[in-house]
């Protein structure tokens, strides 16, 4: 049984073509913008098949109840919090559970840079990371999207929920960063060393001494850290060394070796390539350029 007729509480947007025609020709917002939008409260029976798939990317969201997806010949079943990315393209069909209806915010979006983030979400997805976090202010950036585009396609409107879009991806993409305070009630290994690393910039902290804190084998977290973060231990610690050396280039009178010093490196050759190598410049040519900024 497939509902046909609406589901009570629903609410939707489609952005008309000569609308998205004009968004998309514009060089600022043609790279993300939503085409299509809505919020269906205990959807049963809902039900939906794209054996081609479409022309644009969806989101999903699943804030209660349950649902089920199909692609690639595979069933994926959805809880609550969990959210469904589909590309463009890609065949696929999906429901509700009809004992347990689903409530799901929705979005269908295109742009020139929707392809590349539809892609990241959905490889989050098959990697069974989909679950979020339920935050507030995720859906507080939701109802932001829709009642800009409620009141009408000005400019403005559309030009602000382009951009807001990014951000509202990025919630999904990068959750751990966005639900500060369950971040700070669950720090996890990794963001505890960051902590460590930032209360002790100004010590020679070596990868066992970390790894000592946050009481794992240095191979282990070594490999954990950086696929979480992109970068090694003590490349991340020496970019928070950098970080509070540009601090103190601007807003201290300080010798450069001094700086070095108090932030744990004794050699001024090796602080400054190190200084160099990050930023592009030398501490010194740093200094300057803040002072002109400063006095023009």
């Amino acid at each position: 049984m497939k509902k046909k007729d609406g589901f009570q509480g629903e609410r939707s947007i489609q952005l008309p073509k000569k609308v998205l025609e004009k968004i998309y020709g514009s060089k600022i917002y043609q790279s993300l913008y939503i085409t299509y939008i809505g919020y269906y409260p205990k959807a049963q029976f809902h039900f939906r098949e794209r054996k081609i798939g479409t022309n644009e990317s969806i989101l999903i969201y699943c804030v209660n109840g349950e649902g089920w997806l199909k692609i690639e010949n595979k069933v994926h079943h959805i809880n609550i919090n969990q959210f469904i990315i589909l590309p463009e393209g890609i065949s696929h069909a999906y429901g509700t559970n009809p004992e347990n209806p689903w409530t799901i915010y929705w979005l269908h979006f295109k742009g020139t840079e929707s392809k590349a983030i539809a892609d990241a979400l959905f490889e989050k997805m098959l990697m069974n990371d989909h679950l979020v976090h339920f935050s507030q202010n995720r859906v507080n950036l939701f109802e932001e999207l829709y009642n800009n585009l409620e009141r009408g396609y000005g400019k403005s409107n559309t030009g602000y929920t382009s951009m807001l879009l990014w951000h509202f991806l990025a919630t999904f993409l990068h959750d751990d960063c966005f639900s500060e305070p369950l971040r700070i009630l669950e720090k996890n290994s990794v963001e505890k060393a960051i902590e460590y690393m930032r209360n002790n910039v100004h010590l020679k902290l070596s990868l066992n001494d970390i790894c000592i804190h946050v009481c794992l084998s240095t191979s282990y977290f070594s490999l954990l850290f950086k696929n979480k973060t992109g970068y090694s231990l003590i490349e991340y610690f020496n970019h928070l060394k950098i970080q509070s050396a540009c601090q103190y280039l601007q807003f201290s009178k300080l010798r450069i070796n001094e700086i070095g010093s108090k932030l744990g490196i004794d050699d001024p050759y090796y602080f400054s390539k190190l200084f160099s190598d990050l930023m592009g410049i030398s501490p010194r040519a740093y200094r300057q350029n803040f002072m002109k900024v400063v006095q023009s």
